[in-house]
This record gives structure tokens, C-alpha cells and sequence, in this order.
């Protein structure tokens, strides 16, 4: 009898769990259907369900809509940061008077659901990938042989390279002579150089041995885009001309004063380039990629033009500060504007905005490509950027530079005191 009650037990047990599972199914099947995702993507999810055995497919179902809560959940958190982010941009024209509920304050979701077995993820991908066609390459980045061409093709110009210890001595010079410290310039340097950097490297090159390929089109010292170097032309470039016309009315050599003149020349017709679109970040961008726009970037490594065009690029930042009421700012801080952007850097630096997740301050593409911004406060990003500097301010072109820039102090100080 106990026998018997047993046995019947077990059956009611297990059409209970079938019935259990059947449901579960439906409405796995009923999520997913619902789900927002191209027709084609539920088709493919049905079909290969449709090919799994029983314990497959309960696994695959509850895995795959655990993936589709979650990047439910990722994205309302994005379109609510986005929401706060432009109510913060209307702030920022007007008051820059910040609350804390202006901004999200906690990270992205982290995915807690359950995971599928190597195998069975495997087989989806392949099931799921099935008659796509194939990913196309991304083209490379231009790199600097590029960029040279552009110029010399475009504007007749070819930058003058000047040996690396004189080109730091002019930079420093420049830095100096707008109020920039020793201490920003060369910690600015480290963190964008690695403190090896040289006047022509671009990043994803390395600059000693010179292998590696274009990740951005970031130049120099200071790394500027090339949509900077189209920004500060468009802005400066007139300034830029009438320095080096007065360099070549003040040099007694006939050679040096047609070299300086030429480069006047061009970059006249560069400015022509740059103030051929409206001045916006957007367009800038887009005249960068141009061969016109190209064309540009090379003013960087000129021995005469490159020093000035980086350092009127940091000075920009840091008279934006002041006239914030951030009349002194350090190394990282300024790093943080040239980051974040200006006017973001300044308010992360804000006491309300410090404390607060870095995903308010950037895109979620910017997010998440940067591993130095990602799981930060602003405050943590600062930290982060002040701690690779330390490290990176031992190298030998850092070191090279704070003993040029000691160099030049010197010499202030005994003008001063024979004054």
C-alpha cells in the first residue's frame, strides 16, 4: 500500500514538474516573442529552441531571457542618465547650479542571471550567426604618413622637425609664457605619452620603436585629435600667422625668413579650411576626415607652429576654469577637462558632481571602450588619473622635459633678480 501511495506520488510529482516546465515555456516562448528584437532575431530564437532537448532548452530559454531583462534594464538606466545629462546641459547655460538628484547615482546594471554552458552558447552563436554576412573590416586609421601627404598635397606644407630636446624647450617656453605650470605640462605629458612621447608620436604607435597601428588620430605631447587642430586653427590661426610674420621681419637670415613666410602662406589657406564649415565640435569632426582637413594635423610637429598650437589648446582649458572660479588647477584636473570635455570636467570637479557615477559624465560608447572611466566616481577617475601620472612621470622623456622646464626657471630668476 505504502508502495502504491509512493509510486503515485512520484507520478503526480513528476506531471507536476512537466507541467511546470511546459508553462515555464510558454511563457519564456510568450517573453520572447514580446520581446523588443527584429522578427528575424525571435525567429532564430524559436528554431533553435526547437532543436535542443527538454533540459537544453529550459536552460537556453531562461538564460536568453535573463539576457533580455537585463539589457532591458541597461538600457532604461542609459535613457534615464541621458534624460539627466541634458537637463544638467540647460543648467549649465544658465546657473551651473547642480543638485544631487540631477544625476543617476549608481552604476549599470551588473548581469546576475544564470549562465549557459559553454557548449550550448557555442551552438547558438553558430545557429545564430548562420547565413550572416561576413563582418566587414574596419578600415585603418590614417597615420601620420597620411597626414603629411594631406598637407604637402593640399597646402604645400611640410612641417619642420626640430631635434626632440629643443622641441620641448619651445613648448615649454610657450607653457610658461600663458601661466602654465612645470608640474601640469609635464604630468599632462606623462599621462597622455607615457612619458616617452615624442613631437610626431600618434597613438597607438609606440614612439621609440615605432610599431604598432593608428588607434586614434591623437598627436604630440598633448595627443590633440584632429578635429582640435581644426578647432584651434579655425579660433587661433590668424594669431598663429602674425607670430610668424613677426619671426621673419625679426631674423637677419634671408632663408630662415622665406621658411617662416611660407609656412604663413599655408597656413593662411589652412584657416581658409577650418572656417569653411560652421565652428562646431560635429563639423569639425567631419571636416577632419576630409584630405583637406587631413591636411591640418601636421601643424602639430612644426617646430615653430606645433608647440604653440598644443599649449593655446591647454591654456583654453585652464582660462575656462578660472573663469569658473578654479583659478589653480593640477595636472590630473586639467586631464579630467581634456577627457571628459571642458565644460564636463568642470562640473565632475564640482563638490556635488565628484561623488557621482562616472556614466554621468559620459556617452555609454565613451563608457564603456574606456577602462579608466569605467566603475568610477568622479572623484575615483580623478584618482586614477592622478596615480598613472606618478608612474608614468619617471620616464625618460618626462624626466627630460621637468629638467628642461627647471632649466628655463632658472633663467627667470636671475632676469628677475637683476631686475
Amino acid at each position: 500500500m505504502r508502495l502504491a501511495m509512493a509510486g503515485a506520488a512520484g507520478v503526480r510529482r513528476s506531471c507536476a514538474e512537466a507541467l511546470r516546465f511546459a508553462a515555464l515555456a510558454v511563457l519564456a516562448l510568450v517573453l520572447i516573442s514580446l520581446a523588443p528584437q527584429s522578427a528575424d532575431a525571435r525567429s532564430k530564437v524559436r528554431e533553435f529552441a526547437a532543436t535542443l532537448s527538454a533540459a537544453e532548452r529550459q536552460a537556453f530559454e531562461k538564460w536568453y531571457f535573463a539576457q533580455l531583462t537585463h539589457d532591458a534594464s541597461v538600457d532604461a538606466y542609459w535613457r534615464n542618465v541621458e534624460r539627466k545629462r541634458s537637463f544638467r546641459r540647460r543648467v549649465r547655460r544658465k546657473t551651473w547650479r547642480f543638485l544631487a538628484g540631477d544625476y543617476v547615482k549608481t552604476l549599470p546594471p551588473t548581469y546576475e542571471g544564470p549562465t549557459l554552458a559553454r557548449g550550448l552558447l557555442a551552438r547558438w552563436r553558430k545557429f545564430r550567426d548562420a547565413g550572416r554576412p561576413p563582418r566587414s573590416t574596419r578600415e585603418p586609421l590614417p597615420g601620420l604618413p597620411e597626414y603629411l601627404a594631406a598637407a604637402k598635397h593640399h597646402y604645400g606644407f611640410v612641417p619642420e622637425r626640430i631635434p626632440e630636446a629643443e622641441f620641448k624647450r619651445r613648448y615649454a617656453r610657450a607653457a610658461l609664457s600663458v601661466g602654465l605650470t612645470k608640474e601640469q605640462v609635464v604630468r599632462i605629458y606623462a599621462l597622455e605619452t607615457g612619458g616617452r612621447g615624442t613631437a610626431d608620436m600618434q597613438a597607438g604607435i609606440h614612439p621609440i620603436s615605432g610599431k604598432g597601428r593608428p588607434i586614434s588620430s591623437a598627436l604630440g605631447y598633448a595627443q590633440l585629435l584632429s578635429a582640435n587642430t581644426i578647432n584651434v586653427v579655425s579660433k587661433h590661426g590668424q594669431t598663429f600667422v602674425a607670430r610668424l610674420q613677426a619671426m621673419a621681419r625679426r631674423t637677419p637670415d634671408a632663408e630662415r625668413r622665406s621658411i617662416l613666410l611660407r609656412k604663413a602662406a599655408a597656413l593662411k589657406a589652412m584657416i581658409r579650411t577650418a572656417r569653411s564649415v560652421p565652428y562646431r565640435w560635429s563639423r569639425h569632426i567631419a571636416l577632419s576626415r576630409t584630405g583637406r582637413g587631413m591636411g591640418l594635423h601636421p601643424l602639430n610637429i612644426d617646430g615653430d607652429i606645433g608647440p604653440w598650437l598644443q599649449i593655446i589648446k591647454l591654456a583654453e582649458l585652464k582660462e575656462l576654469a578660472s573663469s569658473r572660479g578654479r583659478a589653480k588647477l593640477s595636472g590630473a584636473e586639467i586631464e579630467l577637462m581634456n577627457l571628459a570635455g571642458p565644460a564636463t570636467g568642470l562640473e565632475m570637479m564640482m563638490p556635488v558632481g565628484r561623488g557621482m557615477p562616472t556614466t554621468n559624465f559620459f556617452s555609454r560608447r565613451a563608457y564603456n571602450r574606456n577602462t579608466i572611466v569605467r566603475g568610477k566616481t568622479a572623484a575615483g577617475l580623478l584618482a586614477a588619473l592622478e596615480e598613472r601620472m606618478k608612474v608614468s612621470i619617471r620616464n625618460e622623456g618626462a624626466v627630460e622635459f621637468a629638467r628642461i622646464f627647471d632649466s628655463l626657471l632658472r633663467v627667470r630668476r636671475r632676469a628677475a633678480s637683476n631686475d
